[in-house]
């Protein structure tokens, strides 16, 4: 296919069906467009719909569905654990093949760009394609969810959007970024206590001194406590490296590790064989390895 470019995106609704496939038939619908895995979770409230394409046309899906979920989600009446500022949340492309990181940012300016000054949203830049420095960590935009930021950017404190108004509408922000591949893993605990899972989650993070290269929070999540996580880098900082950590903390605080989930997709280098078991994942099978869908891309 040429030049490849990832999009991890993130959408605010987990629930209704038919919103969720009327934003993955945009996308889907998008020329030289191959969407990849599309899954939702009515806990999280939470869809991460993955599509990969030539970089212009990747920009273009993401554009359409951007619109669709900020015509379709209203934040005003969006509930859930996850964290969130906007119907179509967060943004992220990767570059994959025959493109680089500096071409990859240049495509994420280029859309927050577009979505700012066309849909009327505002538009955060995170990570490898931050402007502001204060907007480089995902964390720190949506820290206080959409209600904290609708109070804050209408008097103009931070964090400050990079395009569009100074105002949110129902359809509230979007975080578009460049990064590199990253893991999104779950940790499900044999305890329905959410403060174990937030002791946990502070525990193994590097924002709190914990593991470098892990974001974690501690959520409720059927019916059980969950550390929810994304694993920035991976050959840093391993699955079996995190996972290993949370059965001891588990083991501190009374509880045990019970299952764990992939989020999306993973490359093959983060998974061995032997590791399936070990991280006792309930949700592996070959389609969750990038290169296996990858190879069947015609």
């Amino acid at each position: 296919m040429g030049a490849l470019v990832e999009c991890v995106a993130n959408f605010s609704e987990g629930r209704q069906q038919t919103v969720i496939d009327s934003i993955v038939g945009t996308i889907d619908s998008a020329n030289g467009v191959i969407v990849l895995g599309a899954e939702s979770d009515p806990d999280h409230n939470r869809a991460v719909v993955t599509f990969v394409g030539p970089p212009d046309r990747v920009s273009d899906a993401a554009y359409a569905g951007i619109q669709r979920a900020g015509e379709l989600i209203d934040l005003e009446r969006h509930r859930g654990q996850h964290p969130r500022i906007g119907a179509a949340d967060v943004i992220p492309f990767v570059p994959l093949r025959e493109v680089g990181m500096a071409e990859t940012v240049a495509l994420a300016r280029k859309l927050g760009k577009r979505v700012g000054e066309t849909l009327n949203l505002p538009v955060f830049l995170y990570e490898q394609a931050a402007l502001q420095e204060g907007n480089r960590n995902l964390a720190d935009i949506r820290r206080g969810g959409y209600e904290r930021l609708k109070g804050r950017i209408a008097v103009g404190e931070p964090p400050i959007p990079d395009f569009g108004p100074g105002r949110l509408s129902s359809a509230g922000g979007c975080v578009i970024g460049a990064r590199n591949l990253l893991i999104a893993f779950n940790v499900f605990l044999d305890s329905p206590d959410v403060a174990i899972a937030r002791a946990i989650a502070r525990a193994i993070r590097q924002s709190s001194g914990g593991l470098p290269h892990v974001k974690a929070l501690g959520l409720f999540v059927k019916g059980r406590a969950q550390v929810s996580m994304n694993l920035t880098n991976y050959k840093m900082t391993s699955m079996r490296c995190v996972v290993a950590a949370i059965r001891i903390e588990a083991r501190r605080l009374g509880v045990k590790m019970a299952a764990s989930e992939i989020i999306g997709l993973l490359p093959q280098d983060a998974l061995s064989e032997v590791d399936v078991a070990y991280l006792q994942i309930e949700n592996f099978d070959q389609s969750r390895v990038l290169e296996h869908q990858l190879a069947n891309l015609t």
